[in-house]
């Protein structure tokens, strides 16, 4: 296809920041090396850039946030009680879960479509929060799942609606320092995430199909950040497999596309009349799939991929999940309540790492948020 000035101009603006990420075209998008090093600066281009487009949330909400947030020396890691909050829409838990969502993480956030829900984690004893979780609609197609689980090819769209796919999970200073990460991903499959699904989606009729589906979630997914996961590896409750590792993705994504070149060619397509509505209705998958038809319209085949691999998770939330699928039983739930997971994680993890690396204490609020202030002060 014959490209007019600006789109040339587009085609190379597009070149030019993925080489500015660290990334190697030689004809396709390839990172240079695979260690995490390299994969961190490629995503911190696109994270300062996320935190601009927040900046005056982020600096309007940093006092309230200050107010939640505790030294490592305050903490006793014995009298740590948690419960599960879910985050509703302009409540104060959104503020929290909002600012260290953006701030905690080095993978910037990609705001979802579909079915979403969010959890905080919240210390009672300290009144602290403690680590976050976001689960949304999983892409329709992963081979690595799709093909582990056996789902028939007609039936793709039912099964993957009675899953979720977790975006972040996590746990907040200073609990992460305790493996608060463990305890977080523990909390993906308990009881209580299960019963507030069904609750929320008893109506639910699905996007692509337009299926009313019993609310039953199933399963939830996850990818580490790069490579192996120290997080989900070897995760275990009572001896049970917690997290299995299926394998890894093919290294396809959106991460290394700027917000704003997203925009130029949602432009660019519609100058072509192209539809590129998005949003509630057109599933999670939307942006990659317009993102990728752009490329190729701009004789960029296959900048999608940009080869950096992930290793893929899934955690059940049935004994007999493969059977479930594939021979339409009836799910044996695994049932492992919240309150449960608590008592196990501070036994097996938290009391032991805090006996083990007393450096933990160090944590100091206040020169943390004083690094954010000054970063926030420079984007």
């Amino acid at each position: 296809m014959k490209l007019n000035r600006s789109q040339r101009k587009l085609r190379e603006r597009i070149i030019r920041v993925l080489k500015e990420q660290g990334f190697k075209i030689n004809p396709h998008v390839r990172p240079k090396g695979c260690s995490k090093i390299a994969y961190r600066r490629i995503q911190q281009k696109a994270r300062l850039y996320q935190l601009s487009l927040h900046k005056n949330f982020l600096v309007d909400s940093i006092n309230k946030v200050k107010n939640y947030c505790r030294d490592g020396s305050e903490i006793m890691p014995e009298k740590i009680s948690l419960e599960l909050r879910e985050v509703k829409s302009d409540s104060f838990e959104e503020i929290l879960f909002k600012w260290w969502n953006l701030i905690w993480w080095s993978i910037p956030y990609q705001r979802s479509y579909g079915r979403q829900i969010r959890f905080l984690l919240w210390d009672t004893t300290h009144d602290a929060p403690f680590g976050l979780i976001c689960l949304q609609s999983p892409v329709l197609k992963i081979s690595v799942r799709d093909n582990y689980l056996g789902i028939p090819k007609k039936e793709l769209d039912i099964w993957v609606n009675k899953s979720m796919n977790a975006q972040r999970v996590g746990a907040l200073p200073p609990y992460n320092e305790l493996l608060g990460g463990k305890m977080v991903a523990l909390a993906l499959t308990c009881n209580e995430i299960r019963e507030l699904y069904r609750k929320k989606y008893k109506n639910y009729v699905s996007i692509i199909k337009k299926r009313n589906l019993e609310p039953e979630l199933l399963f939830i997914t996850t990818t580490s950040a790069f490579g192996k996961s120290s997080l989900y590896n070897r995760l275990k409750y009572n001896g049970e497999v917690v997290a299995q590792s299926l394998g890894y993705t093919q290294g396809s994504g959106t991460f290394h596309i700027p917000e704003n070149l997203y925009e130029e060619i949602l432009d660019f397509l519609e100058d072509r009349d192209i539809d590129t509505a998005r949003g509630y209705g057109h599933g999670p998958s939307r942006k990659l799939k317009l993102i990728g038809l752009g490329l190729k319209y701009l004789g960029l085949s296959k900048f999608e991929y940009h080869g950096i691999k992930r290793e893929f998770y899934l955690f059940p939330l049935v004994k007999n999940l493969k059977d479930v699928i594939q021979k339409n039983q009836e799910p044996i739930w695994i049932d492992r309540p919240f309150d449960n997971l608590v008592t196990y994680w501070k036994g097996r993890w938290a009391i032991p790492r805090a006996e083990r690396m007393p450096e933990w204490k160090n944590f100091d609020s206040n020169k943390f948020f004083k690094k954010i202030e000054k970063m926030l002060r420079e984007i």
